[in-house]
């Protein structure tokens, strides 16, 4: 578990990020449909959660003072050339209530789940999003090491992170995610 403390409200409040329960399934569906203003986030996560490839370890809620508020998920993918595929994990998605944003509750999410994916192994992440946020956690367009999106997006909203220095150096190619990415 990796706690922090927070201001909010000009009071000093405990965050902690952890690993989802199974007891989290019902909030982590609130915290994605208010974030986003739909379901469709939720519905990829419960789609993810039933495949062999989910990581348990890797989808994390935000708790402050005990309550979920945040959540994220970590996701392996593949970065696949014409010849050869190498693994990165998908960063997808990432909510906070909308009445607990702007109080450094995704940083830590982010923070958080980089030091879990880097801790578990993992060399590299990639991620669609704001460009002025993940920036702050030394993500960097992904076309600069020739990673490209399977769909069209602003290049500048695709972005991946070496989680081990060099980790991304000569494996241009476009990201492949599974089906469930694609499921209405």
């Amino acid at each position: 578990m990796y706690c922090d403390t927070i201001n909010v409200a000009q009071k000093k409040k405990r965050l902690c990020i952890r690993p989802e329960t199974p007891g989290d399934y019902e909030a982590i569906g609130r915290i994605n449909e208010a974030a986003f203003g739909g379901n469709a986030e939720s519905r990829l996560v419960e789609r993810l959660r039933r495949t062999e490839a989910f990581l348990p370890e890797l989808s994390l809620v935000a708790e402050l003072e005990g309550v979920p508020v945040g959540y994220t998920l970590f996701y392996p993918v593949r970065i696949r050339s014409d010849v050869r595929s190498f693994p990165t994990l998908a960063l997808a998605p990432m909510a906070v209530l909308p009445e607990c944003q702007n109080k450094k509750i995704g940083s830590t999410l982010a923070i958080a789940g980089l030091r879990y994916a880097q801790e578990g192994g993992h060399r590299s992440v990639i991620v669609l999003g704001h460009p002025p946020f993940y920036h702050r956690f030394a993500f960097k367009t992904a076309s600069e090491w020739g990673i490209r999106a399977p769909f069209d997006v602003p290049d500048e909203s695709f972005m991946a992170l070496e989680l081990v220095l060099g980790e991304l150096e000569g494996k241009a190619g476009v990201v492949e995610y599974p089906a469930e990415f694609h499921d209405p």
